[in-house]
């Protein structure tokens, strides 16, 4: 039976600790100069109708990595742009790919090739959810303290696609998320309440509030991201006026925890978001966040096309 990633919540709990553990196998690896390739003579479509750079690369990479093949599709060079239905081309790839991995703006369309394609959907980033991102930061977190038990992440900005996907990787995973937003920004309510949900069997606590120095006290985790996202360019001016006061700077920061660091999905905007010397500083794990992403994916890829996939990498 395939499997699609469309959303965090398409894996289980001990999906995503398998996910984990299996990038850091995969980071070790690299790192000694073996390899794995359990992924040979296979296949990866990458649809991108948004702009990337870590996202099209360390797919890409690490599919070869893994011995595999990734062919990259353009959004307005392939036949969907010019009227043919998803479900048609679904059906297309399904015939010539081991996966298909999409970057675009609508969660319905992820949906609708997961649900028409004969093979594995990977949502690549929607305006909705960025599973494979926050997948990334879990692992992160995990190389800093060996665990996500007992660690308190603080998301500091917009209610996008990241904290949707925070706020699911909280509720599923069990660690506690403090989200603050300014008025009016706050994440998709059902989500929200799809989380608080989830938080009552996983032992998570769930806060939602419009104070960042709240938010951030004690936090171990500080995250951040863009205040305008791809598509939102029209509303820029008026985001940066709504968020002023929102930076992540030396002085948000050091009302954290002593150990804690600062993370953000990137690409960041230096003096808005997050201040340059937060992102250069100390504190600062997004370096090894990003290159995280490759390892993380990596994993994230034999997991849905290899069906024995966890008795490979037991």
């Amino acid at each position: 039976m395939k499997r699609d990633l469309r959303r965090l919540l398409d894996l289980a709990r001990e999906d995503i600790e398998w996910v984990i553990r299996t990038a850091s196998r995969l980071k070790a690896e690299r790192k000694s100069g073996r390899s794995s390739k359990p992924l040979e003579g296979m296949s990866l479509g990458m649809i991108f109708q948004k702009p990337s750079t870590r996202t099209r690369v360390s797919f890409e990479v690490g599919m070869v990595q893994l011995g595999g093949h990734a062919v990259v599709l353009s959004g307005d060079q392939i036949q969907m742009s010019r009227g043919e239905t998803v479900a048609d081309s679904a059906r297309i790839f399904s015939r010539y790919l081991n996966a298909l991995a999409i970057r675009t703006f609508a969660q319905e369309q992820v949906d609708e090739l997961a649900a028409m394609a004969d093979i594995p959907v990977i949502n690549m980033l929607t305006d909705k959810y960025h599973p494979c991102q926050v997948l990334a930061d879990l692992f992160t977190i995990y190389e800093k303290w060996g665990s996500l038990e007992g660690v308190k992440v603080a998301y500091v900005g917009d209610g996008n696609n990241m904290a949707n996907s925070w706020l699911n990787a909280a509720g599923m995973m069990g660690f506690d998320l403090c989200l603050a937003t300014p008025k009016g920004y706050e994440p998709d309510q059902d989500t929200i309440d799809s989380a608080l949900k989830m938080a009552m069997d996983s032992g998570a606590t769930i806060e939602l509030m419009n104070d960042p120095k709240k938010a951030v006290a004690a936090a171990n985790v500080v995250y951040t991201d863009t205040w305008v996202s791809m598509g939102q360019d029209q509303e820029a001016k008026k985001r940066l006026e709504d968020f002023n006061g929102w930076q992540v700077d030396q002085a948000l920061v050091s009302l954290a925890a002593d150990d804690a660091v600062v993370m953000h999905c990137l690409p960041a905007h230096r003096g808005e978001e997050i201040s340059a010397e937060v992102l250069d500083g100390e504190r600062s794990v997004v370096w090894e966040q990003a290159e995280n992403r490759l390892h993380a994916q990596k994993a994230i890829l034999i997991l849905l096309i290899r069906e024995d996939a966890k008795t490979l990498f037991q």
